[in-house]
């Protein structure tokens, strides 16, 4: 399946309402995102329930996250979802603050790809030394995140950045304009 991608000048050039969804997590919104967009974290996108922007009916959805992985993973459950209308912002919020278009911009926060490198680094590590000082059966903890990155970089799917996404920080006050759908919840 081709996922659709825009600009983002272009898509900041267009004169009809859009509605703009940011799937990343909550603290890497509340640090910086694009004017206008709507925060609904991938681990909680879902397309039937969206927002709309008054007007956009009939109009693309455009997605955005940190440089496209992620809304090209959002753009794909819409499209199973009967939404073919979704639109991929080409870059992400990188692109996007790096074309000087306007942003809103928070506290600062550890963007989540950043936090899976760091923990996942810090584990492998540990695993060395816990293996080479205490038991050789500890060089398994190094072998299995291995094999989970390599399982992440194969199929775009990151468990860690998941199961880091629920953490406490990642799901920091979201801010003005988040739609309430879009704010934590008890469900799984």
């Amino acid at each position: 399946m081709t996922i659709a991608t825009i600009s983002p000048i272009d898509l900041a050039a267009r004169s009809q309402p859009y509605t703009l969804i940011d799937v990343r997590s909550p603290g890497e919104f509340a640090a910086v995102h694009a004017l206008g967009a709507h925060l609904v974290p991938l681990d909680r996108f879902d397309p039937a329930a969206l927002p709309s922007t008054p007007g956009s009916v009939g109009q693309p959805l455009f997605i955005i996250c940190g440089s496209g992985a992620r809304a090209a993973t959002a753009a794909a459950k819409a499209a199973a979802a009967g939404r073919p209308d979704a639109i991929v912002v080409a870059g992400g919020t990188s692109a996007w603050v790096a074309a000087g278009l306007p942003v809103v911009r928070g506290r600062g926060a550890i963007a989540l790809e950043r936090q899976v490198r760091i923990l996942a680094g810090s584990l492998v590590v540990i695993g060395v030394v816990l293996g080479w000082k205490v038991n050789p059966y500890f060089y398994g903890l190094s072998g299995f995140i291995g094999a989970g990155l390599v399982f992440a970089g194969i199929t775009d799917t990151c468990g860690m950045a998941l199961a880091l996404a629920k953490l406490p920080w990642n799901r920091a006050s979201t801010g003005a304009g988040v739609p309430d759908s879009a704010k934590p919840s008890c469900s799984a």
